[in-house]
């Protein structure tokens, strides 16, 4: 496969300060090799494409480190003598169509995410929606009606619900004293959420069966849930909004294109992990 040249090699040592600063843009010539010219915006683009933990370096060694790199990559590119292998010749198409259909999305993206649309897809979504009940309850599981009997009449006598759960319980919530935390109407099994919606705020429930056992339950606070505001929705809708859109631009060129897979047919699926097949 193609060696790359790495850019934790070529930051080196690079320590030092740049110099003093001038009047720049994009398109300032800050090297050049053999009479061809790197410029920033090579460096910017280098730069966005490395991985997280090089982003966070200082300005000063990443510029020295990615500098270096393209100079070695110029150096080496140069110095190559033959005809690319077909793989490069491949990559080199791909990243082309990635990067120019990238730009497409980019366009439909910034047309499709207006403040107009967001707020039509959050009064599409929210603009009816009426406060639900949330509740918040504990419970203590056993095996069997028996335990959970026993258990209801210790509680009746006083004993600490969260102190009983961390002793009793074998629910995974026993040793945080059986919290559930909060939850709305459908999720929890029926036959639980009936005994939790006809509990009063702070009462303990008779023993409630269901496929995980015998439960007894204390219901610890109720609220309203209300929709939550634009703002708090702006990051949910925006995607939606994204992929919305997206998703048309594609249909659309799609529904207007001349696309032909029939060479797809017959083929092998696992012929795509065979690079020997491009050498």
């Amino acid at each position: 496969m193609q060696k790359r040249l790495n850019f934790i090699a070529a930051l080196g040592l690079a320590l030092t300060l740049t110099g003093p600063a001038t009047a720049q843009d994009a398109s300032t010539v800050v090297a050049t090799v053999n009479g061809k010219d790197i410029t920033i915006g090579h460096m910017i683009v280098a730069r966005a494409t490395l991985p997280e933990q090089y982003q966070q370096l200082p300005a000063n060694v990443l510029f020295d480190g990615i500098l270096k790199q393209l100079v070695d990559q110029t150096l080496l590119a140069d110095d190559f003598s033959g005809d690319l292998p077909p793989r490069v010749s491949l990559s080199l198409e791909n990243e082309e169509r990635s990067l120019i259909a990238g730009e497409r999305v980019e366009a439909a993206l910034a047309e499709a995410l207006t403040d107009e649309a967001i707020q039509e897809a959050y009064n599409a979504e929210y603009a009816n929606v009426e406060p639900t009940q949330e509740y918040n309850a504990s419970h203590i599981l056993v095996e069997t009606e028996e335990e959970a009997l026993a258990i209801k009449a210790d509680l009746d006598g006083g004993a600490d619900f969260a102190a009983t759960a961390q002793e009793k319980s074998t629910g995974p919530s026993g040793p945080n004293g059986g919290s559930l935390g909060w939850f709305g109407k459908g999720a929890m099994v029926p036959s639980f959420e009936a005994a939790v919606v006809e509990l009063e705020v702070g009462t303990v429930s008779a023993p409630v069966e269901t496929q995980f056992g015998w439960h007894v339950i204390i219901l610890n606070e109720t609220r309203n849930s209300n929709a939550p505001t634009l703002e708090e929705a702006r990051a949910q809708l925006q995607g939606q909004i994204q992929e919305t859109a997206v998703n048309a631009v594609i249909e659309n060129l799609r529904a207007n294109a001349e696309i032909d897979e029939t060479g797809a047919e017959g083929i092998d699926p696992a012929i795509i992990g065979d690079l020997a097949i491009i050498e």
